[in-house]
């Protein structure tokens, strides 16, 4: 190994100085030096025009006579976000209705709920897309926008909102998929798959966003309810519905019911005034979860419709009510249930919940916590009221759709009339507008909001069941809405769509639908059941 070569002494600062001064004098290093310096002021010139260029885009002063940019167009980067996680929590209640309503259907017709659910929302998605938004949000007149079809010539941002247009869209798109698939639940069990996409057409592409553009359109005849030059100028009050109790769940529970009233109950549904009870569940376990996945979903819902992150007090204040107004129903709903049947019920304490969450969907920016538990409270037993109603009347709703959120949505609307506290007016892109507070009827606001929500609630229930009841009757002349005798005995999942829900096993012997395969005796194979001691008499 070779020692290391030595290090020169080093040089003094006057012998570096000679030594450049000799360097100089060289035409080599006289060449080299030029190079260096001319490099270096064409790297300071570069830096220096970007600089500039930068400073005109930024800084420059811009007048307004100049400027392409309108204010409206101007995106609001944090609401935006905002808006897109609450509809991305919005659309996964989709995943909680699925369960919800594979739970509480027999197992012969699991794949039918499960395809419904999945085909509505593809198409809610492509007509919301082409006509829906445009009739509900755009400017037409009271009763129908006619603005933005496939999405054209819409602006940067939805009205003074600051939140970019196309997330403004997929927000009420999860909204619009949601009252369709409402519509659903009431119908499982005997409805054909064709008869559900002719009717979907209705409920998504025209029903929905028609009815809908009266409460929240721009220029709806009840948002604009009560103003000089209006509907009922006299009034002095609009109607109010913050998230939804009357445009989505009023309007999905109405249309439920008049394709209950239609179709008519499943073959071997025997009410209690005849003797009989309602057909039991398959799978509580996935209709509970279901529940669950949906109150979780309603955080995106509620506070979601605030499309501002900018309203502090105001978003948390939604969420606190609406889990405080979901943890009374569910309460009461349960302890209610007691009363009647002596059992503790998980399945009206889920629809109890759901019962909540539907009501304080309407007041939920206007009330306090504590308006939030009464009124949730009372929705818990209002829900089990209008399942017993049903029964009565030989409604057959095998989830409990209409109740909970046809029922209990009048009852949430009209409830903000009775608990608004008189201290909050509307959110904003930059925070909350409290300047017009809205004061119910326990709170020193008398009988006028009462009224206005009266009068909407009114218009918009009956007017969804009327156009409801023509609309499934002309599916029904088409003989798709409802399936043959002899499809709804051999099982919706084979008859239309050729598969069992569980292949490989049958939830009871009794049960079985009788397109399974059977052995010399007439039952399901021994390999293809699994024990089970209670047996409904009416069918899994």
């Amino acid at each position: 190994m070779k020692p290391k070569a030595r290090r020169g002494k080093a040089l003094s600062f006057s012998q570096k100085l000679s030594r450049l001064g000799e360097r100089l004098r060289q035409p080599m290093w006289q060449r080299y030096g030029a190079t260096v310096l001319v490099g270096k002021l064409a790297g300071v010139g570069l830096t220096l025009l970007i600089m500039a260029g930068v400073a005109s885009v930024f800084f420059a002063k811009v007048y307004a006579a100049d400027s392409p940019m309108k204010a409206a167009d101007i995106v609001n980067p944090v609401n935006t976000a905002w808006t897109l996680i609450a509809a991305f929590l919005v659309f996964g209640m989709q995943v909680g209705f699925t369960m919800l309503e594979a739970g509480f259907c027999r197992s012969r017709e699991t794949v039918n709920v499960l395809m419904e659910c999945i085909v509505d929302t593809c198409l809610c998605g492509i007509l919301f897309y082409a006509i829906g938004f445009a009739f509900m949000f755009s400017h037409g007149n009271g009763f129908i926008g006619y603005h933005w079809f496939f999405l054209q010539g819409a602006p940067e941002t939805y009205e003074s909102t600051g939140v970019a247009f196309l997330a403004v869209w997929i927000f009420q798109f999860a909204f619009a998929d949601t009252c369709s698939t409402i519509t659903s639940g009431a119908m499982i069990g005997r409805t054909g798959f064709v008869g559900d996409l002719l009717y979907s057409v209705g409920v998504s592409g025209f029903i929905y966003p028609i009815i809908g553009h009266w409460a929240w359109g721009p220029d709806g005849f009840l948002a604009t309810m009560g103003a000089t030059g209006y509907f009922l100028p006299n009034l002095g009050q609009s109607f109010h519905d913050f998230a939804g109790s009357t445009v989505v769940h009023t309007i999905g529970g109405f249309i439920a019911l008049a394709g209950s009233i239609v179709l008519g109950p499943r073959l071997g549904r025997k009410f209690k005034r005849d003797g009989g009870a309602p057909m039991l569940p398959h799978d509580l376990t996935i209709a509970a979860s279901g529940g669950l996945i949906l109150w979780f979903g309603w955080y995106g819902f509620n506070p979601g419709s605030t499309l501002s992150a900018m309203d502090f007090v105001g978003i948390g204040r939604v969420s606190a009510n609406t889990t405080l107004a979901a943890c009374a129903a569910g309460l009461t709903a349960m302890m209610y249930a007691y009363f009647l049947t002596k059992k503790w019920d998980v399945g009206f304490t889920v629809n109890g919940f759901l019962a909540g969450l539907v009501a304080i969907t309407c007041p939920c920016y206007w009330v306090t916590p504590t308006g939030a538990i009464v009124l949730g409270g009372v929705a818990g037993v209002v829900v089990c009221m209008g399942v017993e109603l049903l029964e009565w009347l030989r409604i057959d709703d095998p989830i409990g759709a209409v109740p909970v959120h046809g029922i209990c949505g009048i009852w949430g609307t009209l409830s903000l009339g009775l608990f608004a506290c008189g201290k909050y007016g509307a959110s904003g892109p930059a925070g909350p507008d409290n300047s017009v507070p809205l004061a119910g009827l326990f709170y020193h606001g008398g009988f006028t909001l009462l009224k206005a929500q009266f009068i909407g609630s009114a218009i918009v229930t009956t007017a969804t069941f009327g156009v409801a009841m023509v609309l499934m009757y002309l599916v029904n002349l088409t003989g798709t809405l409802r399936v043959s005798e002899e499809g709804e005995l051999y099982g919706l999942d084979l008859h239309e769509h050729g598969i069992s829900a569980y292949p490989e096993y049958v939830i009871s012997s009794l049960a079985a639908p009788a397109g399974m395969p059977k052995d010399v005796t007439g039952h399901a194979p021994a390999h293809e059941m699994t024990s089970l001691r209670r047996v409904s008499t009416t069918g899994d």
